[in-house]
């Protein structure tokens, strides 16, 4: 614990890591100052109403996604959402249309493209989706909370503007924290939105075990270790890697990808055991809004079942379609972001081989096969992961602290945690620091 502690010391000795820490977090601050900030017109005493629709399921996680802005009807209500909504597009389309295909061969200048593409993207879904959020309001919140007519296109209007403006100002937030910060500027404004709701939900549930005497400290404890097991199972399942030996039959010091790919003198690819990360709860949880709104529409017996069903996200039947989506989403991400032929082919070109294997298509043919067998104990523990909220819950967890056990809450925020600390250390490293997860002296500088 020493060591760590004077890792952590080391850290604020770095001019430039300490300004962009400090950047980052002055950043972080602004985007949670304006979750609390409220859409003029409407009366910040009388949000109980939506506050009660965000406490537990699909609000809940909505909520969660835009840092409590959601039910604070804050200038951030839609958050980043869009901006993550629109990138997936955008990376999905990229499959299909030639155009962006070549965007994405044309490095920086391609990315440039393709990032203002995003921008727009993301301003379409906003406007689509902020008289969506208003009517919402109009539902839930008693007439007395709007100061401004509710049903007069002024507000309406107005409120969309506000609302598009928040999003693009948090993009904006995002992409300075990925400059200027420590990175990862996107998923940092989503981490702090996660984490903000932790404490209330664990006095929640402190209250109720504890308080209430309602199995006593002890079921506290065994939660807190359980949870903390939970953690260390994502951790693995983030860094857990399939390592591919490599020989080369020629060794070259002035190539990039052997430093790239190999990292240095490694001697093997690493193939993710969990290369899709969490796009594939993020898709599946996409898909699953869609059945309860289209059942929504109807006043059938059966549509109200289904819409029932899909809106209890601890129930059995949600929770087997929606793992059965992650496994099926985890193949098919993975199939799309991961270029087994194209890493064939810069591995011939490199001189380097499998051994046993042929270089170029064979290789190629290796990688995909090794992908495939590896991605399915990959997806079905993340399925496991992605259901362990409810399964949490049905052992008697309140709701909100349940759903921390689990689901792409934790795993942002093991991912993001994980990210960051790399990136701390990479700082560290460079000059001649050990990094956070080892000893915290100095090292000699290296002639």
């Amino acid at each position: 614990m020493k060591k760590f502690f004077e890792a952590f010391v080391n850290v604020w000795k770095i001019e430039e890591l300490k300004n962009r820490i400090l950047v980052t977090l002055g950043l972080l601050l602004v985007y949670r100052f304006g979750a609390h900030v409220t859409l003029p017109g409407i009366d910040a005493t009388k949000l109980d109403n939506l506050t009660d629709q965000t406490d537990q399921g699909i609000g809940w996680l909505i909520d969660v996604f835009t840092g409590g802005a959601f039910s604070q009807a804050s200038v951030f209500a839609l958050g980043i959402m869009p901006y993550i909504s629109a990138s997936i597009v955008v990376q999905l389309m990229g499959i299909a249309i030639p155009y962006l295909q070549k965007l994405q061969k044309e490095g920086e200048s391609g990315t440039k493209k393709i990032n203002q593409i995003t921008r727009w993207l993301t301003i379409l879904i906003t406007l689509v989706q902020g008289p969506g959020y208003i009517y919402n309001l109009y539902s839930t919140l008693p007439r007395e909370a709007f100061l401004l007519p509710s049903d007069s296109f002024p507000f309406l209007f107005s409120s969309v503007v506000i609302l598009t403006t928040g999003t693009i100002f948090a993009m904006w937030l995002g992409e300075k924290i990925t400059d200027k910060g420590i990175g990862n500027g996107i998923s940092l404004l989503i981490l702090v939105g996660i984490i903000a709701r932790m404490p209330q939900a664990f006095i929640q549930e402190f209250t109720t075990v504890v308080t209430n005497n309602n199995g006593g400290p002890l079921i506290l404890v065994l939660e807190v270790v359980a949870w903390l097991l939970v953690i260390v199972v994502c951790i693995l399942l983030i860094m857990a890697v399939r390592r591919i030996p490599v020989q080369y039959a020629r060794r070259t010091t002035s190539g990039d990808y052997e430093q790239d790919l190999m990292g240095g003198n490694r001697q093997w690819i690493p193939l993710k055991l969990n290369a899709s990360g969490v796009m594939p709860i993020i898709f599946a949880q996409a898909i699953m809004f869609i059945p309860a709104a289209l059942a929504g529409l109807s006043d059938t017996d059966t549509a109200q079942t289904i819409t029932a069903q899909f809106q209890n996200v601890f129930g059995l039947a949600y929770n087997v379609v929606f793992a059965l989506l992650i496994i099926i989403f985890t193949y098919f991400y993975t199939a799309i972001t991961v270029p087994t032929n194209k890493m064939a082919d810069d591995l011939k070109r490199s001189g380097g081989f499998i051994p046993g294997i042929r270089p170029g298509v064979e290789t190629g043919d290796y990688l995909d096969k090794i992908m495939s067998l590896i991605t399915f104990p990959g997806s079905l523990f993340l399925a496991i992961i992605a259901i362990l909220p409810a399964v949490a819950v049905s052992f008697g967890v309140q709701a909100q602290w349940g759903l921390f056990y689990g689901g792409t809450s934790l795993l942002i925020m093991v991912g993001v945690a994980i990210d960051t600390i790399q990136q701390i250390n990479s700082y560290l490293l460079n000059r001649h620091y050990d990094g956070l997860m080892k000893s915290g002296k100095n090292r000699k500088a290296v002639a």
